[in-house]
């Protein structure tokens, strides 16, 4: 049996978060709220969030050896993750400043720091942590050779030195690989084809899509197929309040979400990707999945701040 349900290889990050009643235009300056300081990161989101739930769970990352490094690594191990992998050092923590407005939106510049140097080396040393694992969770707030490796190191089963891995999603015996691309870039023909399911937002949908006048259409069935004709084995479109898409070579199923009121939605992509990932991990089928990820999400967003307003299995059946 596989030691972790889920592997997240990605990004941790200190969330330095200010509200505002209004975002600034661009040559503005706006006053905000005191400053708060949160551990984040979509990698370091994800597992948290996982973990959270109940999920067996292990973080592949790099932070730096400074105060916001500490806070993170804190963090993970005080929800549960084994952060074995967590590698520490190269460059100060990445940070990501957040504005939030009233209607709980919000706005994100990363400064990616360490995140920037967890590279295919590390990935390649980290090749038996990848076999321990049912399912690896991906994101692109770390270099996209890195995930490029990740995807290699899963599909073949070892390092790319030949060392074995002693695992293997994408063959049998395999983890199973989840991409959300945030923030949104090309990618590869080969990490495509890895997806199982490619997670994406309206907004990272209609960037893969490029000049595919599917990206013009207004509806997500039409980015679903498009963008599962470029590869991917299944893809999943979150849709905010109206729930998300769940699609693959045999059916196009729309899960709605629960009404809530919207606080803070920062994380709340996070929450529903790790909360899906953990699903799959331990046996659910896609749309399965994707209809208790839908109710974390949803839950994530009643709340303010990321990991802190990720919900427990508990508060998610209550719902």
């Amino acid at each position: 049996m596989p030691d972790y349900d889920l592997l997240v290889v990605g990004s941790a990050n200190a969330d330095l978060v200010i509200g505002v009643e209004r975002r600034p235009a661009a040559g503005e300056t706006v006053l905000g709220s005191d400053l708060a300081v949160h551990p984040g990161g979509k990698g370091a989101n994800q597992a948290f969030a996982a973990a959270r739930l109940g999920a067996r769970t292990a973080l592949l990352a790099r932070v730096g050896d400074d105060g916001h490094g500490r806070l993170l690594l804190d963090s993970q191990r005080n929800a549960g993750v084994d952060t074995a992998g967590v590698l520490v050092g190269g460059a100060p923590t990445g940070v990501a400043l957040i504005t939030v407005d009233p209607s709980g939106d919000n706005s994100i510049v990363v400064s990616p720091g360490a995140n920037a140097r967890l590279a295919p080396a590390d990935v390649r040393a980290a090749a038996d942590l990848l076999a321990s694992a049912r399912v690896v969770s991906l994101q692109l707030e770390i270099p996209l050779e890195t995930v490029a490796t990740v995807v290699e190191v899963v599909r073949t089963g070892r390092a790319s030195d030949g060392a074995g891995t002693g695992g293997g999603g994408t063959g049998e015996g395999r983890p199973r690989i989840v991409l959300n691309p945030s923030p949104p870039a090309p990618l590869p023909a080969e990490v495509l084809a890895a997806c199982d399911p490619l997670v994406v937002n309206e907004h990272e949908a209609r960037f893969l899509l490029g000049d595919d006048p599917a990206g013009r259409e207004e509806a997500p069935e039409t980015w679903a197929a498009a963008l599962l004709a470029r590869g991917p084995r299944s893809v999943v479109i979150t849709l905010g309040a109206a729930g998300a898409l769940v699609a693959d070579r045999d059916r196009t199923v729309l899960v709605p979400s629960l009404p809530v009121k919207a606080v803070d939605t920062t994380g709340a992509g996070d929450a529903f990707t790790g909360a899906l990932a953990w699903r799959l991990g331990v046996g659910d089928d896609l749309e399965t999945a994707v209809r208790f990820a839908v109710r974390v999400g949803a839950a994530a967003v009643t709340r303010d701040g990321a990991q802190e307003s990720f919900p427990t299995a508990e508060e998610v059946a209550a719902r």
